[in-house]
């Protein structure tokens, strides 16, 4: 019997930060897991989904509508062991806060049944700016686990 290997799906967001997504996205694959990334729109504007798909062999969901079908995203939220947001951007954070589910990586979230875990990177006003502070303990409540932030340069 074939011995099982995680399934991670990675959901990359909007920030500067998401140049590190592919190094998670690499150690994963280096640690045995299968990943498959989810992108916002925003993180397309910093990384293009080609590089994901060089660093995992697996195609990257980056829309509600396109090239699998339109249920694409409940087939990774299927598919997944657990779900990785990072970086986890604030305006991330607070639509996982709120249930919205308007682009590919936010619907697999909201379809996503398992354990989440989110790894927060913003500017620290962001950061300790009520609002953020408020959507990360109702994330938190729910049992997303949470990784970060760390102060410091990119």
């Amino acid at each position: 019997m074939a011995e099982h290997r995680p399934r991670i799906a990675l959901v990359v967001t909007g920030g500067i930060a998401a140049y590190k997504a592919c190094y998670v996205a690499r150690r994963l694959r280096e640690e045995g897991a299968r990943v498959r990334v989810a992108m916002t729109q925003a993180a397309q504007a910093f990384i293009g989904p080609a590089t994901f798909e060089a660093l995992t062999g697996e195609p990257v969901l980056t829309t509600l509508f396109g090239r699998g079908g339109a249920i694409d995203h409940v087939a990774l939220a299927r598919w997944a062991d657990l779900a990785i947001v990072a970086p986890a951007t604030a305006h991330f954070l607070a639509k996982m806060a709120l249930g919205l589910a308007d682009d590919a990586a936010s619907t697999t979230l909201l379809a996503y049944e398992g354990r989440v875990l989110v790894a927060p990177a913003m500017n620290d006003g962001m950061w300790r700016h009520p609002a953020t502070q408020a959507n990360v303990q109702t994330l938190e409540a729910r049992g997303v686990v949470r990784v970060g932030p760390e102060v410091g340069p990119l």
